[in-house]
């Protein structure tokens, strides 16, 4: 048996608050391979692997800096679950909102902040504050007989009255590896990679794009109103100088701008 054969089971999980579908091009951004999976209805779950760890930072600390990478652009929350040898806990984290995370300690002691992790735990997320908040109040009290792990197994329970599931395996206590064959296992599983920046500024063009203003940003309707913007622009600033109205000149050359901008983005997008 090999040394590594005896080091404690370490993993993460990472709990988005949303489909797979929105949750993809933020997990590109992570930079390196993950799994991406369904956990229930509106919840998805994202598994690194091991061989993303850096040892020169704790695992509390990547997770934390995972899971706010992935709402920088989103609204929806993320929970990110670690555990290793020593400690288990959590990290919180909404949109530009500060993480909140807890940790509990092996021996039975847990940091700091208790009350205002559980807080926040429940407001980002959307839980009772009633049935939900008294099982995440005992996640908290002392109790000497529950290790790390299963605090934040209870923690996985709670979630699930919000609609989290966790497929086979996908247990807090489990090694990273057997987490990844346990994912790699689940109907609809996917990797995602990082694509390099070409390809993740098409991605993320292509979803602002399908919003309402869509049809406005490129395409026909796009190239005709950058057209009527640069002729009406220039009327207007061409008469408001005659005028002496440098005000209304300016204006006119913005819009003018604005419209020649729309036409160069409509010709650059059909480039790439």
């Amino acid at each position: 048996m090999s040394a590594t054969d005896h080091r404690p089971a370490a993993g993460v999980l990472l709990l988005c608050r949303a489909e797979p579908d929105r949750v993809r091009s933020s997990a590109q951004f992570l930079g390196m391979p993950v799994l991406l999976a369904p956990a229930g209805e509106e919840w998805s779950v994202l598994v690194p692997g091991a061989d993303s760890w850096r040892d020169e930072e704790e695992l509390s600390v990547l997770t934390a800096d995972w899971a706010h990478a992935l709402t920088v652009t989103e609204s929806w929350p993320v929970v990110g679950l670690w555990w290793d040898g020593a400690a288990a806990g959590f990290v919180v984290v909404a949109g530009f909102r500060r993480p909140v995370s807890h940790t509990w300690h092996t021996d039975g002691t847990q940091s700091p902040g208790a009350e205002e992790a559980m807080t926040a735990l429940r407001a980002r997320l959307g839980l009772d504050p009633v049935l939900d908040g008294a099982a995440l109040d005992r996640l908290t009290a002392p109790d000497t007989d529950i290790d790390a792990p299963a605090r934040v197994l209870g923690l996985v329970a709670v979630l699930a009255r919000a609609g989290l599931h966790l497929g086979t395996g996908l247990a807090p206590g489990t090694d990273a590896d057997e987490l990844r064959e346990a994912a790699a296992a689940l109907p609809a599983t996917e990797t995602v990679e990082w694509p390099g920046w070409r390809e993740a500024l098409r991605t993320g063009l292509d979803e602002s794009e399908r919003g309402a203003l869509g049809a406005w940003s490129r395409g026909p309707k796009a190239r005709a109103r950058g057209a009527v913007e640069i002729a009406a622009g220039v009327s207007v600033a061409l008469c408001a100088r005659r005028a002496g109205r440098r005000g209304w000149a300016a204006a006119g050359w913005a819009l003018a701008a604005d419209g020649v901008l729309t036409l160069a983005y409509d010709r650059w997008r059909e480039r790439m």
